[in-house]
C-alpha cells in the first residue's frame, strides 16, 4: 500500500481530514495532560502518613461552661489519658496538637543556624503531644530515641518562657535535609525560640496536616516534648487493637463524660476516615479527570468511525474498481486502516505541541509539574489503538462489498 496515492486521496478531502485531524490533536493534548494528573493525584492520595493507620483513632472534643475542665486543662488532660487507656483494646494514648493529613497544621520554621543568622530557614510541621505521642502514633524510629520523661514540659511553661524545649525528633527527609550526608544526633537546632534544640531521634516519616508552604515539605515534620492540654487542638489520638476499634469508638463518649460531662465530644473517627476526608477533592478531580478522557476518547472514535463510514459511502465505486482489478478483501481494508493511521498520526504530532503547551499554562496557573515525556508515546500509542479499532468495522464493511454490487450501483 503506497502513501502517496492516499494523501492525494486526502487532499481532494481537505476540510474533512483537517476536522478529524484537529479532533485527534485536541484529544491528544487533553488525555496526556489528563493521565498525567491523574497519576500525579493517584501519587498524592497514595502517599505515605508514617502512622499506623489501620490501628489509629482520634478524638475531638471541648469544653463547655465553667466545668472543671477550663479551670486545669494540663490536669484534666491527664485524667482523660489515664480514663482512655483503661478501655479495652487501647494500646496507647495519647494528647496533641494536630494529626497526619488532619487539615488544620502547625508550623514553624527550623534552622541549623540562630534566628538571626542569614541562612534560609526550612518550613516544618509542629506536632506538640505528651507523653506516649511517639508510640501512639506508630513512627518507626530510624535512627536515635523517643524523649526521656524528664524532657516534657508543659506547653504554658514555654508559651511564657519559663520553659526551654531541650530535645527534638526530626523525619528523615527534614534531617537529610538539615544535614545531608551526616548524621542529626546530637547536633543543634534552632525551632523553639532562640535557644537551640538538640536532636535525639529521627522517624521514617510522619506527614504534614496539609500541603502548607507546597508539596516540596510534606514530609518535613517535627516532634517536641510539650505536653498539650486537650484545649489545644483538640486531639486525642488512641492506638487501638484494630479488631476491637469499634468497640473502642463506642466506649470513648461515656468515659470521657465520666471524668467531666461539661464537654462536647465533637466527633471520634478512624484514621482510614481521616484520609479519605482529607484526598476527598483529589479522589473526585481523578474521577472527573477519567470522565472527560473517556468521554473524549469515545467522542473522538465515533469521529473516526464516522467519517470512515462516510467515505465508505463515497468511494463505492473506487472500492469496485480496485476490487474489478484483482484487489482482495485485504487490501481494501488495509487501505483504510493506513488512511486512518496517517491522519491519527498527524493529529498525535500536533497533539504533542499542544499537550506540552496546555502544560505550560498548568505549570504557570496551578503549579503543577512539567509533563514528563513518557506521558506522550502513552497517548500516542492509545490513540493508534484507538483509531485502528475505530476504523476496523467501516474497513470490513468495504472489503465486502461485491466488485459487481458496486459496479451496478452507478
Amino acid at each position: 500500500m503506497h502513501f502517496f496515492p492516499i494523501l492525494s486521496t486526502l487532499r481532494r478531502h481537505r476540510t474533512a481530514a483537517a476536522l478529524i485531524v484537529l479532533e485527534i490533536a485536541l484529544t491528544c493534548a487533553i488525555v496526556c495532560n489528563a493521565i498525567f494528573l491523574i497519576g500525579d493525584r493517584l501519587a498524592r492520595m497514595d502517599r505515605p502518613s508514617g502512622v499506623v493507620e489501620d490501628e489509629l483513632v482520634r478524638v475531638q472534643l471541648a469544653g463547655i461552661g465553667q466545668g472543671k475542665s477550663n479551670t486545669d486543662a494540663i490536669a484534666m488532660t491527664a485524667q482523660d489519658l489515664v480514663a482512655l487507656r483503661t478501655i479495652p483494646g487501647v494500646k496507647f494514648a495519647a494528647a496533641t496538637n494536630m494529626v497526619p493529613f488532619g487539615g488544620s497544621s502547625w508550623n514553624n520554621t527550623i534552622s541549623t543556624k540562630p534566628e538571626d543568622d542569614p541562612t534560609p530557614s526550612v518550613s516544618t510541621a509542629l506536632y506538640l503531644g505528651s507523653a506516649d505521642l511517639v508510640e501512639t502514633l506508630g513512627v518507626r524510629m530510624s535512627a536515635g530515641r523517643d524523649f526521656n520523661p524528664d524532657e516534657y514540659v508543659d506547653f504554658d511553661a514555654v508559651q511564657n518562657g519559663t520553659s526551654k524545649v531541650s530535645s527534638i525528633i526530626l523525619t528523615r527527609a527534614l534531617a537529610e535535609r538539615l544535614y545531608p550526608n551526616e548524621s542529626p544526633l546530637g547536633k543543634p537546632v534552632y525551632a523553639m525560640g532562640k535557644d537551640p534544640s538538640v536532636v535525639v531521634g529521627v522517624v521514617e516519616a510522619l506527614a504534614r496536616p496539609n500541603e502548607f508552604n507546597g508539596r516540596d515539605t510534606t514530609t518535613f515534620s517535627i516532634i517536641v516534648p510539650v505536653r498539650v492540654p486537650y484545649t489545644v487542638g483538640s486531639n486525642y489520638l488512641l492506638r487501638v487493637d484494630p479488631s476491637r476499634r469499634a468497640e473502642v469508638l463506642a466506649a470513648v463518649d461515656g468515659v470521657l463524660t465520666r471524668v467531666d460531662p461539661a464537654r462536647i465530644i465533637l466527633q471520634h473517627q478512624a484514621f482510614s476516615e481521616i484520609r479519605a476526608s482529607h484526598f476527598k477533592q483529589d479522589r473526585a478531580m481523578a474521577y472527573l479527570l477519567v470522565g472527560v478522557s473517556v468521554a473524549l476518547l469515545l467522542i473522538t472514535a465515533l469521529g473516526v468511525v464516522g467519517l470512515a463510514s462516510f467515505w465508505v459511502q463515497q468511494r463505492t465505486r473506487q472500492i469496485g474498481i480496485r476490487r474489478a482489478l484483482g484487489a482482495s478483501r485485504g487490501d481494501i481494508r488495509r487501505y483504510f486502516q493506513t488512511e486512518n493511521f496517517i491522519l491519527v498520526t498527524l493529529g498525535i504530532i500536533l497533539g504533542m505541541v499542544l499537550a506540552y503547551a496546555i502544560n505550560l499554562w498548568l505549570m504557570s496557573k496551578y503549579s503543577v509539574g512539567r509533563l514528563p515525556a513518557e506521558f506522550l508515546p502513552i497517548g500516542a500509542a492509545l490513540l493508534w489503538t484507538l483509531g485502528q479499532v475505530a476504523v476496523l468495522a467501516p474497513a470490513l464493511r468495504a472489503a465486502m462489498i461485491p466488485p459487481a454490487i458496486a459496479t451496478r450501483s452507478l
